[in-house]
Protein backbone atom coordinates (compact mmCIF):
# COMPACT_ATOMS: atom_id res chain seq x y z
CA UNK A 1 0.00 0.00 0.00
CA UNK A 2 0.82 3.43 -0.74
CA UNK A 3 0.11 5.91 1.97
CA UNK A 4 -1.66 9.63 0.44
CA UNK A 5 1.81 10.74 -0.15
CA UNK A 6 2.97 8.17 -2.66
CA UNK A 7 5.34 6.23 -0.28
CA UNK A 8 5.42 2.47 0.16
CA UNK A 9 4.03 1.92 3.54
CA UNK A 10 6.18 -0.79 6.07
CA UNK A 11 4.32 -3.20 7.85
CA UNK A 12 3.06 -2.39 11.04
CA UNK A 13 2.58 -5.13 14.20
CA UNK A 14 0.73 -5.03 17.00
CA UNK A 15 1.88 -7.60 19.10
CA UNK A 16 -0.17 -7.99 22.49
CA UNK A 17 -4.10 -7.74 22.12
CA UNK A 18 -6.87 -10.34 23.10
CA UNK A 19 -9.23 -11.29 20.16
CA UNK A 20 -12.67 -13.00 20.63
CA UNK A 21 -14.26 -14.45 17.15
CA UNK A 22 -18.17 -13.05 18.40
CA UNK A 23 -19.60 -15.04 14.99
CA UNK A 24 -18.46 -18.24 16.33
CA UNK A 25 -19.92 -20.73 18.44
CA UNK A 26 -17.49 -20.09 21.53
CA UNK A 27 -16.57 -16.13 21.36
CA UNK A 28 -13.95 -16.82 24.29
CA UNK A 29 -11.31 -14.23 24.07
CA UNK A 30 -7.82 -15.52 23.53
CA UNK A 31 -3.77 -13.89 23.04
CA UNK A 32 -3.14 -12.66 19.71
CA UNK A 33 -0.71 -10.44 17.26
CA UNK A 34 -2.31 -8.35 14.35
CA UNK A 35 -0.09 -6.96 11.18
CA UNK A 36 -1.40 -4.07 8.72
CA UNK A 37 0.67 -5.11 5.49
CA UNK A 38 -0.15 -5.59 1.95
CA UNK A 39 -0.24 -8.90 -0.15
CA UNK A 40 1.61 -9.43 -3.32
CA UNK A 41 -1.39 -7.79 -5.67
CA UNK A 42 -0.70 -4.41 -3.30
CA UNK A 43 -4.39 -5.41 -1.77
CA UNK A 44 -3.98 -4.31 2.12
CA UNK A 45 -4.93 -5.97 4.84
CA UNK A 46 -5.51 -6.93 8.71
CA UNK A 47 -4.40 -10.41 9.77
CA UNK A 48 -4.47 -11.92 13.32
CA UNK A 49 -1.69 -14.48 14.23
CA UNK A 50 -1.97 -16.62 17.42
CA UNK A 51 1.07 -16.49 19.48
CA UNK A 52 4.23 -18.40 18.00
CA UNK A 53 2.21 -18.91 14.49
CA UNK A 54 3.22 -17.62 11.53
CA UNK A 55 0.00 -18.48 9.87
CA UNK A 56 -2.68 -16.11 10.34
CA UNK A 57 -5.76 -17.56 11.88
CA UNK A 58 -7.97 -14.35 10.08
CA UNK A 59 -6.50 -12.77 6.73
CA UNK A 60 -9.31 -9.56 6.35
CA UNK A 61 -9.35 -7.14 3.34
CA UNK A 62 -9.31 -4.11 4.51
CA UNK A 63 -11.45 -2.55 1.80
CA UNK A 64 -14.51 -4.62 4.06
CA UNK A 65 -13.43 -3.67 7.35
CA UNK A 66 -15.66 -1.33 9.90
CA UNK A 67 -13.82 -0.57 13.42
CA UNK A 68 -15.78 0.51 16.33
CA UNK A 69 -14.79 1.91 19.56
CA UNK A 70 -16.90 0.00 22.37
CA UNK A 71 -14.30 1.39 25.39
CA UNK A 72 -11.61 2.66 26.21
CA UNK A 73 -9.57 -0.62 25.81
CA UNK A 74 -12.16 -2.23 23.37
CA UNK A 75 -12.66 -2.04 19.49
CA UNK A 76 -15.32 -4.12 17.18
CA UNK A 77 -14.16 -5.06 14.42
CA UNK A 78 -16.97 -6.07 11.38
CA UNK A 79 -15.83 -7.32 8.24
CA UNK A 80 -17.33 -8.57 5.03
CA UNK A 81 -16.73 -11.27 3.57
CA UNK A 82 -19.18 -12.02 0.21
CA UNK A 83 -16.62 -10.35 -2.25
CA UNK A 84 -19.33 -8.25 -3.97
CA UNK A 85 -18.88 -5.19 -5.21
CA UNK A 86 -22.97 -4.68 -5.60
CA UNK A 87 -23.20 -2.12 -2.09
CA UNK A 88 -27.13 -4.06 -1.85
CA UNK A 89 -25.66 -7.43 -2.04
CA UNK A 90 -23.03 -7.39 1.13
CA UNK A 91 -23.80 -8.79 3.97
CA UNK A 92 -21.15 -8.82 7.43
CA UNK A 93 -20.46 -12.52 8.07
CA UNK A 94 -17.35 -12.15 10.94
CA UNK A 95 -17.16 -9.72 14.24
CA UNK A 96 -14.15 -9.28 16.06
CA UNK A 97 -13.73 -7.90 19.76
CA UNK A 98 -10.49 -7.15 20.07
CA UNK A 99 -8.96 -5.89 23.65
CA UNK A 100 -5.99 -3.56 24.60
CA UNK A 101 -4.15 -3.31 27.74
CA UNK A 102 -3.79 0.52 27.61
CA UNK A 103 -5.60 3.17 26.71
CA UNK A 104 -2.44 4.16 24.29
CA UNK A 105 -2.17 0.38 22.65
CA UNK A 106 -5.97 0.64 21.28
CA UNK A 107 -5.52 4.58 20.58
CA UNK A 108 -2.60 3.63 18.39
CA UNK A 109 -3.75 0.37 16.20
CA UNK A 110 -7.39 2.32 15.59
CA UNK A 111 -4.76 5.19 14.38
CA UNK A 112 -3.43 2.84 12.21
CA UNK A 113 -6.40 1.58 10.76
CA UNK A 114 -7.10 4.67 9.71
CA UNK A 115 -4.41 5.41 8.17
CA UNK A 116 -4.30 2.10 6.64
CA UNK A 117 -7.82 2.75 5.49
CA UNK A 118 -7.42 5.87 4.06
CA UNK A 119 -4.53 4.05 2.07
CA UNK A 120 -7.19 1.92 0.25
CA UNK A 121 -9.33 4.85 0.10
CA UNK A 122 -6.76 6.98 -1.61
CA UNK A 123 -5.86 3.84 -3.72
CA UNK A 124 -9.30 3.40 -4.97
CA UNK A 125 -10.04 7.17 -6.19
CA UNK A 126 -6.55 7.12 -7.76
CA UNK A 127 -4.28 9.61 -6.20
CA UNK A 128 -4.46 11.72 -3.19
CA UNK A 129 -6.92 14.37 -2.23
CA UNK A 130 -6.81 17.92 -3.29
CA UNK A 131 -6.26 19.17 0.45
CA UNK A 132 -4.33 16.06 1.50
CA UNK A 133 -6.72 14.94 4.06
CA UNK A 134 -9.89 12.47 4.21
CA UNK A 135 -13.39 14.23 5.39
CA UNK A 136 -15.94 13.01 6.85
CA UNK A 137 -19.15 13.57 5.97
CA UNK A 138 -22.01 15.21 7.60
CA UNK A 139 -24.77 12.36 9.49
CA UNK A 140 -28.13 13.21 8.86
CA UNK A 141 -28.44 14.22 12.98
CA UNK A 142 -25.43 16.58 12.30
CA UNK A 143 -27.13 18.60 9.47
CA UNK A 144 -30.46 19.13 11.20
CA UNK A 145 -28.78 19.69 14.94
CA UNK A 146 -26.91 22.26 16.12
CA UNK A 147 -23.82 21.55 16.94
CA UNK A 148 -23.60 23.09 20.61
CA UNK A 149 -27.50 21.59 21.44
CA UNK A 150 -26.19 18.19 20.80
CA UNK A 151 -23.19 19.13 22.85
CA UNK A 152 -25.33 20.11 25.64
CA UNK A 153 -27.14 16.99 25.47
CA UNK A 154 -24.94 14.44 25.23
CA UNK A 155 -23.12 15.87 27.95
CA UNK A 156 -26.36 15.86 29.92
CA UNK A 157 -27.19 12.19 29.53
CA UNK A 158 -23.40 11.12 29.86
CA UNK A 159 -23.94 11.88 33.60
CA UNK A 160 -25.01 9.29 36.30
CA UNK A 161 -27.09 11.26 38.09
CA UNK A 162 -29.15 11.83 35.42
CA UNK A 163 -29.58 8.20 34.42
CA UNK A 164 -30.10 7.63 37.70
CA UNK A 165 -32.90 10.39 38.08
CA UNK A 166 -34.66 8.21 35.33
CA UNK A 167 -34.01 4.57 36.63
CA UNK A 168 -35.49 6.04 39.91
CA UNK A 169 -38.46 6.81 37.97
CA UNK A 170 -40.16 3.03 38.98
CA UNK A 171 -43.36 4.16 36.70
CA UNK A 172 -40.97 3.64 33.83
CA UNK A 173 -38.57 1.53 34.51
CA UNK A 174 -40.54 -0.94 36.11
CA UNK A 175 -43.41 -0.67 33.34
CA UNK A 176 -40.41 -1.23 30.32
CA UNK A 177 -39.27 -4.35 32.78
CA UNK A 178 -42.88 -6.05 32.97
CA UNK A 179 -43.17 -5.17 29.18
CA UNK A 180 -39.59 -7.06 28.26
CA UNK A 181 -40.33 -10.14 30.60
CA UNK A 182 -43.39 -10.45 30.19
CA UNK A 183 -43.05 -10.78 25.68
CA UNK A 184 -40.49 -13.16 26.63
CA UNK A 185 -41.68 -15.06 23.07
CA UNK A 186 -40.60 -11.32 21.66
CA UNK A 187 -37.06 -11.82 22.69
CA UNK A 188 -35.85 -15.32 23.72
CA UNK A 189 -33.42 -16.02 20.60
CA UNK A 190 -33.69 -12.61 19.15
CA UNK A 191 -30.96 -10.07 17.62
CA UNK A 192 -31.83 -6.94 19.84
CA UNK A 193 -31.22 -3.46 19.25
CA UNK A 194 -31.34 -0.91 22.07
CA UNK A 195 -31.36 2.73 20.80
CA UNK A 196 -30.11 5.51 23.01
CA UNK A 197 -28.85 2.86 25.68
CA UNK A 198 -27.73 5.11 28.57
CA UNK A 199 -26.86 2.83 31.35
CA UNK A 200 -27.95 -0.03 29.05
CA UNK A 201 -30.55 -1.12 31.53
CA UNK A 202 -33.18 -1.92 28.39
CA UNK A 203 -29.95 -4.14 27.43
CA UNK A 204 -29.67 -6.25 30.02
CA UNK A 205 -33.60 -6.43 30.59
CA UNK A 206 -33.56 -8.21 26.59
CA UNK A 207 -30.72 -10.05 27.72
CA UNK A 208 -33.12 -11.26 31.48
CA UNK A 209 -35.58 -12.06 28.36
CA UNK A 210 -33.28 -14.53 26.10
CA UNK A 211 -32.16 -12.47 23.86
CA UNK A 212 -29.52 -13.78 21.51
CA UNK A 213 -27.68 -10.92 21.52
CA UNK A 214 -27.97 -7.26 21.70
CA UNK A 215 -26.44 -4.41 20.66
CA UNK A 216 -26.30 -1.15 23.02
CA UNK A 217 -25.56 1.86 20.78
CA UNK A 218 -24.98 4.92 23.01
CA UNK A 219 -23.79 8.19 21.79
CA UNK A 220 -22.77 9.86 24.94
CA UNK A 221 -20.03 9.20 27.17
CA UNK A 222 -22.39 7.26 29.29
CA UNK A 223 -21.22 4.16 26.95
CA UNK A 224 -18.27 3.65 29.06
CA UNK A 225 -20.28 3.28 32.22
CA UNK A 226 -23.19 0.83 30.27
CA UNK A 227 -19.57 -1.45 29.36
CA UNK A 228 -18.85 -1.53 33.29
CA UNK A 229 -22.27 -1.99 34.15
CA UNK A 230 -23.13 -4.67 31.60
CA UNK A 231 -19.81 -5.97 32.51
CA UNK A 232 -20.44 -6.49 35.96
CA UNK A 233 -23.28 -8.66 34.91
CA UNK A 234 -21.31 -11.30 33.14
CA UNK A 235 -24.03 -13.51 33.04
CA UNK A 236 -26.02 -10.97 30.85
CA UNK A 237 -23.11 -9.04 29.46
CA UNK A 238 -21.55 -11.79 27.20
CA UNK A 239 -24.66 -11.53 24.54
CA UNK A 240 -24.33 -7.71 25.11
CA UNK A 241 -21.81 -5.31 22.92
CA UNK A 242 -21.94 -1.09 23.57
CA UNK A 243 -21.07 0.04 20.57
CA UNK A 244 -20.27 4.01 21.41
CA UNK A 245 -21.77 6.23 18.18
CA UNK A 246 -24.73 8.16 16.77
CA UNK A 247 -27.61 6.27 15.07
CA UNK A 248 -27.34 7.97 12.23
CA UNK A 249 -23.42 7.23 11.61
CA UNK A 250 -22.88 3.29 13.23
CA UNK A 251 -22.95 0.20 11.45
CA UNK A 252 -23.96 -3.25 12.74
CA UNK A 253 -23.15 -6.34 11.65
CA UNK A 254 -26.97 -8.07 11.35
CA UNK A 255 -30.08 -6.85 11.00
CA UNK A 256 -32.43 -6.26 14.78
CA UNK A 257 -35.73 -8.63 15.20
CA UNK A 258 -36.97 -5.95 17.59
CA UNK A 259 -35.85 -2.12 18.40
CA UNK A 260 -36.83 -1.16 22.33
CA UNK A 261 -35.82 2.41 23.27
CA UNK A 262 -36.77 4.68 25.40
CA UNK A 263 -36.78 7.80 22.99
CA UNK A 264 -39.62 9.96 24.94
CA UNK A 265 -39.52 13.45 26.47
CA UNK A 266 -41.69 15.81 27.65
CA UNK A 267 -44.65 15.91 25.86
CA UNK A 268 -43.61 12.58 23.66
CA UNK A 269 -41.59 14.32 20.99
CA UNK A 270 -39.00 16.89 22.86
CA UNK A 271 -35.63 16.25 22.29
CA UNK A 272 -36.16 14.83 18.69
CA UNK A 273 -35.20 11.39 19.74
CA UNK A 274 -38.25 10.05 18.20
CA UNK A 275 -36.58 10.95 14.84
CA UNK A 276 -33.22 8.81 15.73
CA UNK A 277 -35.71 5.73 16.91
CA UNK A 278 -37.39 6.04 13.43
CA UNK A 279 -33.95 5.70 11.55
CA UNK A 280 -33.19 2.93 13.47
CA UNK A 281 -35.94 1.15 12.29
CA UNK A 282 -35.40 2.55 8.68
CA UNK A 283 -31.81 1.38 8.99
CA UNK A 284 -31.44 -1.74 11.03
CA UNK A 285 -34.95 -3.49 11.68
CA UNK A 286 -36.17 -6.45 9.54
CA UNK A 287 -39.40 -6.50 8.18
CA UNK A 288 -42.37 -6.74 10.26
CA UNK A 289 -39.72 -6.74 13.23
CA UNK A 290 -41.50 -5.48 16.56
CA UNK A 291 -40.42 -2.16 18.31
CA UNK A 292 -40.92 -1.45 21.96
CA UNK A 293 -42.77 0.89 22.41
CA UNK A 294 -44.60 0.52 19.26
CA UNK A 295 -46.84 3.65 18.78
CA UNK A 296 -47.26 7.06 20.91
CA UNK A 297 -49.94 9.58 22.05
CA UNK A 298 -50.29 12.80 22.79
CA UNK A 299 -53.71 13.55 25.10
CA UNK A 300 -55.12 17.49 24.81
CA UNK A 301 -57.57 18.82 26.76
CA UNK A 302 -58.40 22.58 28.18
CA UNK A 303 -58.23 23.50 31.44
CA UNK A 304 -59.04 25.89 34.23
CA UNK A 305 -56.51 26.96 36.51
CA UNK A 306 -56.77 29.81 38.52
CA UNK A 307 -54.05 29.58 40.99
CA UNK A 308 -51.56 28.76 38.02
CA UNK A 309 -52.38 31.97 36.24
CA UNK A 310 -52.05 34.01 38.95
CA UNK A 311 -48.90 32.78 39.81
CA UNK A 312 -47.18 32.93 36.28
CA UNK A 313 -48.86 36.66 35.67
CA UNK A 314 -47.37 37.99 39.35
CA UNK A 315 -43.74 36.71 38.61
CA UNK A 316 -43.69 39.65 35.90
CA UNK A 317 -44.86 42.34 38.78
CA UNK A 318 -40.83 42.79 39.19
CA UNK A 319 -40.78 44.81 36.68
CA UNK A 320 -43.47 47.17 37.81
CA UNK A 321 -42.07 49.11 39.84
CA UNK A 322 -40.86 52.38 39.60
CA UNK A 323 -38.09 53.32 41.96
CA UNK A 324 -36.02 50.69 41.99
CA UNK A 325 -32.95 52.33 43.26
CA UNK A 326 -33.57 54.94 41.16
CA UNK A 327 -34.71 53.40 38.26
CA UNK A 328 -38.22 53.02 36.62
CA UNK A 329 -38.29 49.52 35.41
CA UNK A 330 -42.31 50.02 34.26
CA UNK A 331 -40.75 50.12 30.18
CA UNK A 332 -40.13 46.74 29.95
CA UNK A 333 -43.32 45.04 31.85
CA UNK A 334 -45.08 43.75 29.40
CA UNK A 335 -42.37 41.77 27.87
CA UNK A 336 -42.00 40.29 30.84
CA UNK A 337 -45.78 39.19 30.99
CA UNK A 338 -45.39 37.98 27.44
CA UNK A 339 -42.00 36.26 28.70
CA UNK A 340 -43.07 34.69 31.26
CA UNK A 341 -46.52 33.09 29.40
CA UNK A 342 -44.20 31.80 26.60
CA UNK A 343 -42.80 28.61 28.82
CA UNK A 344 -45.01 25.66 28.45
CA UNK A 345 -45.69 24.81 32.58
CA UNK A 346 -44.57 21.53 33.77
CA UNK A 347 -45.61 19.32 36.80
CA UNK A 348 -48.65 17.50 38.20
CA UNK A 349 -51.98 18.63 37.95
CA UNK A 350 -55.31 17.52 39.32
CA UNK A 351 -57.14 15.87 36.82
CA UNK A 352 -60.54 17.71 38.08
CA UNK A 353 -59.09 20.95 35.90
CA UNK A 354 -59.69 19.96 32.89
CA UNK A 355 -62.88 21.20 31.57
CA UNK A 356 -63.66 18.69 28.36
CA UNK A 357 -62.96 15.58 27.21
CA UNK A 358 -59.29 15.34 25.91
CA UNK A 359 -58.61 14.21 22.35
CA UNK A 360 -55.97 12.39 20.82
CA UNK A 361 -53.13 12.37 18.27
CA UNK A 362 -51.53 8.92 17.54
CA UNK A 363 -47.79 8.83 16.45
CA UNK A 364 -47.13 5.27 15.10
CA UNK A 365 -43.66 4.45 15.28
CA UNK A 366 -43.61 1.19 12.91
CA UNK A 367 -44.85 3.22 9.82
CA UNK A 368 -44.46 7.13 10.53
CA UNK A 369 -42.00 8.77 8.38
CA UNK A 370 -38.94 10.88 10.35
CA UNK A 371 -40.00 14.09 7.90
CA UNK A 372 -43.38 13.75 9.42
CA UNK A 373 -41.70 14.15 12.94
CA UNK A 374 -40.43 17.72 11.74
CA UNK A 375 -43.99 19.52 12.08
CA UNK A 376 -47.11 17.87 13.80
CA UNK A 377 -50.63 19.97 13.17
CA UNK A 378 -53.16 19.43 15.24
CA UNK A 379 -56.79 20.64 14.91
CA UNK A 380 -58.40 21.27 18.51
CA UNK A 381 -62.48 21.09 19.17
CA UNK A 382 -63.66 20.72 22.68
CA UNK A 383 -67.01 21.28 24.52
CA UNK A 384 -66.86 22.63 27.70
CA UNK A 385 -68.38 20.90 30.98
CA UNK A 386 -68.66 23.91 32.89
CA UNK A 387 -68.47 27.62 33.06
CA UNK A 388 -65.23 29.00 33.54
CA UNK A 389 -62.26 30.93 32.56
CA UNK A 390 -59.83 28.79 30.05
CA UNK A 391 -56.83 29.40 30.80
CA UNK A 392 -54.50 27.28 28.35
CA UNK A 393 -54.45 24.02 27.12
CA UNK A 394 -53.51 20.64 28.93
CA UNK A 395 -50.99 17.73 27.66
CA UNK A 396 -49.56 14.79 28.50
CA UNK A 397 -48.23 11.37 26.56
CA UNK A 398 -48.91 7.41 26.59
CA UNK A 399 -46.53 4.77 24.65
CA UNK A 400 -47.76 1.39 23.90
CA UNK A 401 -45.44 -1.96 24.55
CA UNK A 402 -47.51 -3.88 21.81
CA UNK A 403 -46.17 -7.42 22.63
CA UNK A 404 -47.36 -10.90 21.94
CA UNK A 405 -47.91 -11.77 24.75
CA UNK A 406 -48.97 -9.10 26.58
CA UNK A 407 -49.73 -5.32 25.82
CA UNK A 408 -48.44 -2.63 27.89
CA UNK A 409 -48.79 0.82 28.14
CA UNK A 410 -46.55 3.67 30.00
CA UNK A 411 -49.07 7.16 30.68
CA UNK A 412 -47.96 10.31 31.82
CA UNK A 413 -51.67 11.33 32.66
CA UNK A 414 -52.87 13.66 35.50
CA UNK A 415 -54.32 11.32 38.10
CA UNK A 416 -51.85 8.36 36.98
CA UNK A 417 -48.45 8.01 39.68
CA UNK A 418 -46.52 10.63 38.71
CA UNK A 419 -43.45 10.02 36.29
CA UNK A 420 -40.04 12.03 35.53
CA UNK A 421 -42.01 13.82 32.78
CA UNK A 422 -45.31 14.68 34.70
CA UNK A 423 -47.50 16.71 32.11
CA UNK A 424 -47.32 19.90 30.55
CA UNK A 425 -49.45 23.20 30.18
CA UNK A 426 -49.63 25.52 27.50
CA UNK A 427 -51.16 29.04 29.52
CA UNK A 428 -52.82 32.15 27.77
CA UNK A 429 -51.96 35.33 28.36
CA UNK A 430 -55.24 36.25 28.42
CA UNK A 431 -58.06 33.67 29.49
CA UNK A 432 -60.92 32.90 27.59
CA UNK A 433 -64.36 33.10 28.85
CA UNK A 434 -66.69 29.64 28.07
CA UNK A 435 -70.30 28.14 29.43
CA UNK A 436 -71.25 24.70 29.70
CA UNK A 437 -71.95 23.05 26.37
CA UNK A 438 -69.56 25.78 24.34
CA UNK A 439 -67.12 25.13 21.89
CA UNK A 440 -63.81 25.27 22.00
CA UNK A 441 -61.60 24.89 18.93
CA UNK A 442 -58.66 25.91 17.95
CA UNK A 443 -54.77 24.63 16.16
CA UNK A 444 -51.85 23.14 18.47
CA UNK A 445 -48.90 23.21 15.92
CA UNK A 446 -45.20 21.76 16.57
CA UNK A 447 -42.71 23.07 13.93
CA UNK A 448 -38.88 21.55 15.13
CA UNK A 449 -36.06 22.96 15.43
CA UNK A 450 -32.37 22.51 15.28
CA UNK A 451 -32.04 22.80 19.29
CA UNK A 452 -33.96 19.15 19.41
CA UNK A 453 -36.93 20.57 20.34
CA UNK A 454 -40.16 22.04 19.13
CA UNK A 455 -42.07 25.89 18.71
CA UNK A 456 -45.20 25.73 19.54
CA UNK A 457 -47.76 27.65 18.23
CA UNK A 458 -51.10 27.55 19.88
CA UNK A 459 -54.55 29.21 19.21
CA UNK A 460 -58.08 28.73 21.36
CA UNK A 461 -60.66 30.02 20.53
CA UNK A 462 -64.73 30.39 21.56
CA UNK A 463 -67.63 29.68 19.39
CA UNK A 464 -71.49 31.17 19.76
CA UNK A 465 -73.25 29.00 22.29
CA UNK A 466 -76.77 28.30 22.78
CA UNK A 467 -79.89 28.15 20.21
CA UNK A 468 -78.54 29.39 16.73
CA UNK A 469 -74.85 28.43 17.83
CA UNK A 470 -74.35 26.56 14.13
CA UNK A 471 -74.74 29.52 12.72
CA UNK A 472 -72.55 31.65 14.89
CA UNK A 473 -69.10 32.81 14.67
CA UNK A 474 -66.42 33.35 16.74
CA UNK A 475 -66.64 34.84 20.01
CA UNK A 476 -63.62 35.26 21.61
CA UNK A 477 -59.85 33.79 20.61
CA UNK A 478 -56.03 33.89 21.46
CA UNK A 479 -52.76 32.47 20.13
CA UNK A 480 -49.63 32.10 21.42
CA UNK A 481 -46.29 31.15 21.13
CA UNK A 482 -43.77 28.56 23.31
CA UNK A 483 -41.11 27.11 23.55
CA UNK A 484 -40.72 23.58 24.31
CA UNK A 485 -36.90 23.98 24.75
CA UNK A 486 -37.63 26.34 27.82
CA UNK A 487 -40.30 25.18 29.97
CA UNK A 488 -41.20 26.38 33.23
CA UNK A 489 -40.23 23.31 35.63
CA UNK A 490 -42.90 23.69 38.48
CA UNK A 491 -42.49 20.08 39.22
CA UNK A 492 -45.30 20.35 42.00
CA UNK A 493 -47.78 17.37 42.64
CA UNK A 494 -51.29 18.18 42.03
CA UNK A 495 -52.64 20.88 44.17
CA UNK A 496 -55.80 20.28 46.44
CA UNK A 497 -58.86 20.33 43.94
CA UNK A 498 -60.81 23.93 43.98
CA UNK A 499 -64.26 24.11 43.43
CA UNK A 500 -65.42 27.12 40.68
CA UNK A 501 -67.31 29.07 43.19
CA UNK A 502 -63.84 28.67 45.61
CA UNK A 503 -61.87 29.73 42.29
CA UNK A 504 -64.49 33.04 41.62
CA UNK A 505 -64.05 33.72 45.63
CA UNK A 506 -60.64 33.63 45.27
CA UNK A 507 -60.32 36.56 42.12
CA UNK A 508 -62.77 38.61 44.10
CA UNK A 509 -59.97 38.25 46.71
CA UNK A 510 -57.22 39.26 44.49
CA UNK A 511 -59.51 42.11 42.64
CA UNK A 512 -60.03 43.86 46.12
CA UNK A 513 -56.51 43.98 46.45
CA UNK A 514 -54.84 47.40 45.10
CA UNK A 515 -51.73 46.92 43.18
CA UNK A 516 -48.81 48.44 45.17
CA UNK A 517 -45.24 48.31 44.02
CA UNK A 518 -43.58 49.47 46.79
CA UNK A 519 -40.20 48.24 48.24
CA UNK A 520 -39.96 46.87 51.47
CA UNK A 521 -36.39 46.56 53.00
CA UNK A 522 -35.36 46.62 49.46
CA UNK A 523 -36.30 42.89 48.92
CA UNK A 524 -39.13 43.79 46.05
CA UNK A 525 -42.35 45.14 46.09
CA UNK A 526 -45.38 43.39 47.77
CA UNK A 527 -48.10 43.45 44.99
CA UNK A 528 -50.74 41.04 44.13
CA UNK A 529 -52.13 40.99 40.30
CA UNK A 530 -55.84 42.20 39.35
CA UNK A 531 -57.11 40.39 36.35
CA UNK A 532 -57.95 43.76 34.91
CA UNK A 533 -54.49 45.08 34.71
CA UNK A 534 -53.69 41.33 33.41
CA UNK A 535 -55.52 42.00 30.28
CA UNK A 536 -53.77 45.19 29.85
CA UNK A 537 -50.13 43.86 30.18
CA UNK A 538 -51.27 41.08 27.65
CA UNK A 539 -52.50 43.49 24.95
CA UNK A 540 -48.86 45.65 25.52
Amino acid sequence: MEDPLGQKQSPQVFPSMTLSHLSSSAPSPSAASAFFSDDRSGCSRLRFHQPCSPVPVFDLDLRKIQIFKLGLLELLCVTNETGDDDPEEKSFSRVFKIGFSTKDEAKAFHLAFEQWKLGVVVAKTGGPLENGSLTTPKSKFDNKIDATSAKMYFHYYGQLLHQQNMLQDYVRTGTYYAAVIENRIDFSGRIVLDVGAGSGILSLFAAQAGAKHVYAVEASEMAEYARRLIAGNPSLGQRITVIKGKIEEVDLPEKADILISEPMGTLLVNERMLETYVIARDRFLIPDGKMFPSLGRIHMAPFSDEYLYVEIANKALFWQQRNYYGVDLTSLYGSAFQGYFSQPVVDAFDPRLLISQPIVHTLDFSCIKEEDLYEIDIPLNFVSSVGTRVHGLACWFDVLFNGSSVQRWLTTAPGAPTTHWYQLRCVLAQPIYVMAGQKITGRFHLVSHNAQSYTIYLTLSAKTWGAGADQGGILQTFSCKLDLKEPYYRLSQPQPYVLQQDQQSHTQLMQSQELSPQIEDGTGPRVAIIPSQISEASEQ
